[in-house]
């Protein structure tokens, strides 16, 4: 059998099998504990506990009781489970029961009973009745609840009849309204109170009148002798009598003051979260949070920040001087008077705060600080500086709070508030308030600060990455722009570049690698690097970009193996490198454009006569995709023609794809422009946001052509003796073009070069001379090898010749073409 458990005041210990009473105590003299039958049972229905009250209810001693069924009890046979009515799981049930008088009587009696389980026990049953009586004093329920009415401390309570006047008004009532029941009584709310608030009141009750519906109403009143408003939450309902006709309204006002506040505090936090550090700029986020505070918080604001941050990459561990004074730069403010006239120190302005000052002080201890007017330090501080005292003292500001800013263990200035118009001092809650206001805004400061620093970072490598003049070279004239993306996108990788080469040729060129930042700058100057390395080797356009992609796909196995094996910074920015690039090289003798391109948009070309066409380039993949081969373009330009490069975020922006955006790059190159400068203006402007989200890179170049009589070919015999017909030639083609001066040296090189092929090349042999801004000696060949520069030997028969030429020239190379090679040299007109 179960062993009875302990329950309540009348339960058993456990193992035990009569109750053990506890000691009487000052409750249970107040309280009477007989006035009540209570009575335990286990899950089987079995008396474990049986107080006095239950004895004077049914007659049955305790020792009497105790073990056997409560069943037994009943008068009437009610549905039961285990001795006690089904319940069906519930923990509590309530109802009239019969029940047997020990003298044999039949009572009806009404329980109230309670399942529970008692820590460390068997589940059991609280049985309860109450043992009424007559009352001890009759009229004492009617003065009870009239008392209770007077004297109730939850809230401000009056009733109105049905003309809506005052009849009773209960001491907190009388308190909230300094009035008494007496002097209020017969008055309207509106008369009582006279403000809005009691006008609302007073509508809402006659609706109550009209509906009998309760009304609910919150109210904010500055109660009489009150230095701050109060928020009171009032009910109003109706007072019916036993007919259920409406006799008046009960108003209930309870004082929601702390809780109103509380409320107001956490949607100023939920807001400051939504508004402050919306961008990355430093000035906008101080200034946000200005807008917050003000008139929230406080009736003036300013943010101010230590002037040591200016131009500083990373602030010194300790940016407090010992001793003072404190220099802070005004960043923003805001105030409940238009144009802030409180205000001494302007926006971007310096000032200096002397030890002992307000700011100073919260800097120095890194907590924020209330100061009242009378406040002996803060009046110390403004005696120092008597157009701020004049200010203060103009304007009654009362109340200062100062908060610091600080992030990541960085100082970074101080949020100085300040109160004239509101009447209420700052108290503790505005300083906790403040605080977390400053701690949120001083996070996005200092975010706002490190994107800075490393935007300019980045802007400062991409600009020295990019040509800082384009080259002096007379095939094109050009024009370009770079952009760097706005907003949180920062700097990209977008380049461009004109590279001149042999043969009075250039080379044009786009890129665009994926991503922003730091790595995508760098990314870029490596791949820019890698294109004028092999363009100085004159491969073929498709040959170079076989080249780069090859480059990039390396690149991607190092960033891949690196962000393996490194740190988390370092794989941070591992991830695989993307890029499109266009190439393009112009012969301004034959003027012909070869172009290719990987993954880049198409460039166009607007002929002289003012139509614009996109030049047709075969598909190909972006850089470091690799697996198919790339294929160039051949095209012939007419003089006067204007070719644009360009990178992607000029033609595709957020809201619009990249075929409007190059109908529109078609429209602003079709009109006529003064200047290819003015045109780059004209196509930036009228194709971009004010804030554009990618970078942007333009180039125009517009093509030149050399005129025949520019040009001099000779076709060479393979004979050792044609070698001086050919210096003669060269010499009078020279002074035709009154070059007199370049013949000395233009002798030898020809005299070298030609020999050079006849002896070690094969057949045909071509001599050709370009006189442009410098003068170009070429002699090509049917060969595939090509010469090497080498340092000849004392007892060395020849040797000698190549390194004449490369010394008495400017620059000397080699290209490869489909039929052999061509040697070139060039050297400047104007001989030093």
């Amino acid at each position: 059998m179960e062993q009875p458990v302990t329950v309540g005041r009348a339960g058993r210990p456990p193992g035990g099998a009569r109750e053990v009473p506890e000691a009487p105590t000052a409750l249970d003299a107040l309280v009477a504990e007989d006035l009540t039958a209570r009575v335990t049972l286990d899950e089987q229905g079995r008396v474990t506990g049986w107080n006095a009250g239950a004895e004077r209810l049914l007659g049955h001693p305790s020792g009497e009781m105790l073990g056997r069924r409560a069943a037994d009890l009943l008068a009437e046979p009610i549905p039961v489970r285990g001795g006690m009515p089904a319940l069906a799981g519930l923990s509590r049930w309530n109802g009239d029961v019969a029940l047997r008088h020990r003298d044999g009587r039949k009572l009806t009696v009404r329980i109230l009973a309670h399942h529970r389980t008692p820590a460390g026990g068997a589940p059991a049953w609280l049985i309860v009745s109450a043992l009424t009586g007559p009352s001890p004093q009759p009229g004492l329920d009617a003065s009870l609840v009239s008392w209770s009415f007077a004297q109730s401390p939850c809230c401000a309570q009056a009733i109105y009849d049905t003309r809506l006047r005052l009849r009773r008004a209960n001491a907190d009532m009388e308190r909230s309204t300094a009035l008494t029941e007496e002097e209020m009584r017969g008055l309207r709310v509106s008369e009582i109170i006279d403000d809005a608030a009691g006008e609302r009141a007073e509508r809402s009750m006659a609706r109550v009148l009209r509906t009998g519906e309760p009304q609910y109403d919150e109210n904010y009143l500055r109660a009489p002798g009150e230095d701050h408003e109060h928020a009171w939450s009032v009910f109003m309902s109706a007072l019916r009598d036993q007919e259920g006709t409406i006799r008046g309204v009960c108003l209930s006002a309870h004082d929601m003051t702390e809780q109103f506040w509380a409320r107001k505090r956490l949607q100023l936090i939920a807001e400051a979260g939504r508004r402050i550090g919306s961008t990355l700029d430093v000035t906008r986020t101080a200034q946000e949070l200005t807008d917050v505070t003000v008139p929230a918080l406080a009736d003036f604001v300013s943010v101010d920040l230590l002037a040591a941050l200016d131009d500083v990459p990373e602030p010194p561990v300790r940016a407090l001087p010992a001793d003072g004074p404190l220099r802070l730069r005004r960043v923003a403010l805001r105030s409940v008077t238009p144009g802030a006239p409180e205000a001494v120190v302007a926006a971007g302005e310096v000032d200096s705060y002397p030890a002992g000052s307000a700011p100073f002080e919260s800097l120095r201890t890194g907590r924020p600080t209330v100061q009242e007017a009378t406040d002996p330090a803060l009046i110390a501080w403004f005696a120092r500086d008597p157009a701020r005292a004049a200010r203060i003292r103009s304007f009654g500001i009362h109340s200062v709070l100062t908060v610091p800013l600080a992030a990541r263990g960085t100082t970074l200035g101080v949020a100085f508030l300040v109160r004239y118009r509101n009447p209420d001092p700052f108290q503790h809650d505005d300083l906790v308030l403040a605080g977390e206001l400053a701690a949120r805004a001083a996070v996005s400061i200092d975010n706002a600060r490190r994107y800075t620093r490393e935007r300019a970072t980045a802007v400062t490598l991409q600009r020295s990455l990019l040509p800082q003049r384009l080259p002096r070279q007379a095939a094109v004239e050009v024009a370009s722009r770079y952009l760097p993306a706005g907003g949180r996108a920062g700097v990209g990788g977008d380049w461009f570049d004109v590279i001149p080469l042999s043969g009075a040729r250039v080379a044009l060129v786009v890129g665009d690698v994926v991503g922003h930042g730091l790595h995508a700058s760098a990314t870029m100057g490596r791949l820019r690097t890698a294109v004028r390395t092999l363009a100085d080797i004159d491969l073929p356009c498709d040959e170079l970009l076989t080249h780069l992609d090859d480059l990039v796909a390396r690149l991607n196995t190092e960033e891949g193996d690196g962000g393996r094996g490194g740190s988390a910074e370092s794989a941070e920015t591992s991830a695989d490198v993307g890029a499109t690039c266009l190439y393009a090289v112009y012969d301004p003798v034959s003027r012909h454009c070869c172009l290719a391109g990987a993954g880049h948009p198409r460039p166009a070309v607007v002929r002289p006569d003012g139509t614009v066409d996109l030049i047709p380039l075969p598909a190909a993949p972006p850089l470091g995709i690799g697996g198919l081969p790339y294929e160039a373009t051949e095209v012939e330009l007419p003089e006067g023609s204007l070719l644009a490069l360009y990178t992607n975020g000029l033609v595709a922006t957020r809201d619009r794809d990249i075929d409007a955006g190059i109908d529109r790059l078609r429209e602003a190159l079709a009109g006529p422009a003064p200047s290819l400068e003015a045109l780059c203006d004209r196509v930036l402007t009228e194709l971009l946001p004010q804030r554009p989200a990618d970078d942007v890179a333009l180039l125009l170049a517009r093509t030149r052509a050399l005129d025949a009589g520019q040009v001099a070919t000779w076709e060479v015999p393979c004979d050792p003796s044609a070698v001086a017909r050919t210096r003669k030639d060269v010499v009078a083609q020279l002074e035709r073009w009154g070059l007199a001066d370049a013949v000395f040296v233009t002798e030898l090189v020809v005299s070298e070069l030609v020999t050079n092929a006849i002896r070690h090349a094969e057949p045909p042999v071509r001599l050709r001379l370009i006189h442009d801004t410098t003068l170009v000696c070429e002699v090509s060949d049917g060969g595939n090898t090509a010469p090497h520069l080498r340092r000849a030997r004392s007892h060395d028969e020849g040797g000698r010749g190549l390194l004449l030429v490369a010394q008495l020239t400017e620059r000397w190379g080699t290209r490869q073409s489909a039929t052999g090679k061509t040697i070139w040299a060039e050297q400047p007109l104007t001989l030093p």
